[in-house]
């Protein structure tokens, strides 16, 4: 059987995790196909074969990406000369649009086919960009209901497939759930973010907040979720040289949705881990911070008026935020005190996040993008 080459591009874990699951549902349909590209170990697990590694493609904010610049423009280069090469049946970009759309215009250039999966945000902080994906992109496989919307009037064909982290999200809720070390009671997960310029900056407001509600709340158990063993240590190191914190604590890394399962409240980095905690039924206060060089370019284009996805898709605050200067622990802490018992304001949040996960559709979006992608290659 001779091997039908497509190209595969996800620079972020969260993009390795949904596009593996995808690169899954089509080696079962077709398994002839031969996924190159860029990626993690998710993908590699589900059989791709990558040119560059995600953990050297996470950047957060310009002053990262121009300090990588050359690495960029040689990784940009080289997937250049593999797609002239090897010529794909098709190429699938999922989000990680800075390094995405540029290809895209490339991709499209050589005459190939280029299909979009996990829109990039341009919703929120460049609309600019809407025309020019219409042009470049072939097909738009979208993960949020409003994204059709947002590309009404282009000639871009968009289609709804529903939220990859319904499936992953299913799957936990299904398992037992594992004996965790609180050491206390009300439960307190704080998430810091994934990545380590991130959660220098979140980890100590979140931090401070947790103290303030343990001196509240005496009994209180914290647990600090990270993505890998290695953050996990590089957090205990941050939490050592911070000033005293919540005194039952603990720092667990690779189980966050369990975590957030059984937790009363979270403190939660703005991003994915929101979506978590809402399939988690985890009531959230959500902060966030970066470096101002970072904010202030990034504050003028943005076009919402939320951070939290959760708050975007309910289009209005359902969860507290604290963005940049605003993310002082006093408020943090106030604003989570009445999520960690049975309060009016924690059933009113648990309702309207039962709300937000019902939009995000049923399970199976992988299977729905891998027909959508099946349709584009016959």
């Amino acid at each position: 059987m001779t091997a039908r080459p497509v190209m595969l591009v996800a620079g972020e874990i969260s993009g390795d995790m949904h596009a593996a699951r995808l690169v899954r549902e089509l080696r079962a349909r077709r398994p002839d196909l031969a996924f190159f590209g860029i990626g993690g170990p998710a993908l590699r697990q589900a059989g791709m074969e990558t040119v560059a590694d995600i953990n050297e493609m996470a950047v957060l904010g310009v002053s990262e990406v121009l300090w990588k610049y050359f690495f960029f423009r040689n990784v940009f280069n080289r997937v250049l000369r593999l797609a002239r090469e090897r010529r794909p049946q098709a190429v699938i970009l999922v989000d990680y649009p800075g390094f995405n759309l540029r290809l895209a215009k490339r991709l499209r250039a050589m005459g190939l086919k280029v299909l979009y999966y996990v829109c990039p945000q341009v919703w929120a902080w460049n609309r600019g960009r809407i025309p020019r994906m219409a042009r470049d992109v072939d097909r738009l496989m979208a993960i949020f209901p409003f994204e059709k919307e947002v590309f009404s009037g282009s000639r871009l064909r968009v289609d709804f497939v529903g939220h990859p982290l319904r499936e992953s999200a299913d799957e936990t809720l299904a398992e037992q759930a594992p004996d965790l070390p609180w050491q206390g009671s009300p439960r307190l997960a704080i998430l810091p973010g994934s990545r380590r310029h991130e959660i220098r900056r979140i980890l100590p407001p979140l931090w401070a907040a947790a103290g303030i509600l343990a001196r509240r709340n005496p009994g209180l158990g914290v647990i600090v979720a990270t993505p890998s063993d290695d953050i996990s240590r590089d957090v205990r190191r941050r939490i050592a040289d911070l000033p005293p914190g919540p005194p039952r604590h603990a720092v667990i890394s690779g189980c966050a949705r369990q975590i957030l399962r059984q937790a009363d409240a979270a403190l939660i980095a703005s991003g994915t881990a929101t979506l978590d905690a809402a399939f988690m039924r985890c009531p959230m206060v959500i902060a966030y911070r970066v470096s101002w060089l970072t904010y202030l370019p990034g504050r003028m284009l943005i076009r919402v008026p939320f951070l939290g996805m959760v708050n975007v898709l309910a289009r209005r605050r359902i969860c507290p935020e604290f963005i940049q200067h605003n993310a002082r622990p006093g408020a943090i802490a106030d604003a989570a005190e009445p999520l960690l018992s049975d309060t009016p304001e924690r059933r009113t949040m648990l309702a309207e996040l039962d709300k937000i996960v019902a939009s995000l559709g049923p399970a199976g979006c992988a299977g729905r993008a891998a027909d959508v992608v099946m349709e584009e290659l016959a």
